[in-house]
């Protein structure tokens, strides 16, 4: 059972005698919002609760404690089981609305080419095996190419990090993969938008595995197999944020990139003509 954090920290507030602007305060936070944490109108980042608690005065076991389940649930794990039983269309509609608050998306994908990016058939070679019913997939895709509308927004900057493995792996036909590869080099182009490459012939200092979004500085997304694991935990934040950094060292951009797409793509379009 998930536990109220909020009215917990209320309690003990109030069991101490501590006036809510003082506890405010001494936390580094404006009373409005230790009001909102306290009646959970707002989630607490573990760095919260361990300053409310501290201007509280707890003991440190009490502390730990409550700062382990603030940890716990900064961290929602959702299978993709679920998501597929209410509607993968609708889970577009909540990423288009995260996507719509955020000012700088960053994107490490060693799986497929990031949403944002891909053409109608890749969406559609993309999503086909996930079961879905005929219906619910081209309200899916869609929803996804919708989405897609919000590269264009001045406002917002986007920073891609791609594998070159995606780049070649045939998701699609070789022909449909050399479109795919033409869009990336297009949207390269746009001013809010950078695009690296990450070569194969790099020296990996780590395994690039699961795929992972970090929205501003406030909340991460990662797909694994089964589930989509979203954490706002700032400590989580700081790792993969710092995990970015070094795969963008690996990377190329500008027209070092677009060179080997262009590479890539002209491999693609040879194996149309000899097939």
């Amino acid at each position: 059972m998930r536990s109220d954090i909020g009215s917990t920290l209320r309690e003990l507030r109030q069991a101490a005698g501590k006036e809510a602007k003082a506890v405010a305060r001494s936390a580094a936070m404006s009373p409005s919002k230790l009001s909102r944490i306290e009646t959970g109108k707002a989630k607490p980042t573990t760095i919260d609760v361990d300053r409310i608690l501290t201007a509280i005065g707890v003991p440190d076991a009490v502390r730990s404690d409550l700062v382990e389940i603030a940890r716990r649930e900064a961290t929602e794990v959702v299978a993709w089981r679920f998501l597929r039983r209410t509607g993968l269309h609708h889970h577009q509609d909540s990423i288009r609305a995260v996507e719509a608050e955020t000012a700088i998306q960053r994107v490490f994908q060693p799986s497929c080419v990031p949403g944002l990016c891909q053409t109608p058939e890749y969406v559609r070679a993309v999503l086909s095996p996930k079961g879905l019913t005929s219906d619910v997939l081209s309200r899916t895709i869609a929803a996804r190419l919708e989405r897609q509308a919000v590269l264009f927004d001045p406002e917002k900057r986007f920073h891609y990090l791609i594998t070159e493995s995606v780049l070649r792996w045939l998701i699609v036909s070789p022909v449909e993969m050399a479109l795919q590869i033409d869009r990336i080099v297009t949207l390269s182009r746009l001013p809010n938008v950078r695009i690296g490459i990450v070569p194969l012939s790099a020296r990996m200092t780590e395994v690039s595995s699961s795929s992972f979004i970090v929205y501003d500085n406030r909340l991460v997304i990662v797909e694994i197999p089964h589930a989509e694991v979203s954490t706002t935990d700032p400590k989580d934040l700081d790792l993969y944020l710092a995990r970015f950094g070094r795969f963008e060292q690996l990377s190329l951009e500008g027209e070092p990139m677009r060179e080997m797409l262009a590479t890539i793509r002209d491999e693609f379009l040879r194996q149309r003509e000899t097939s």
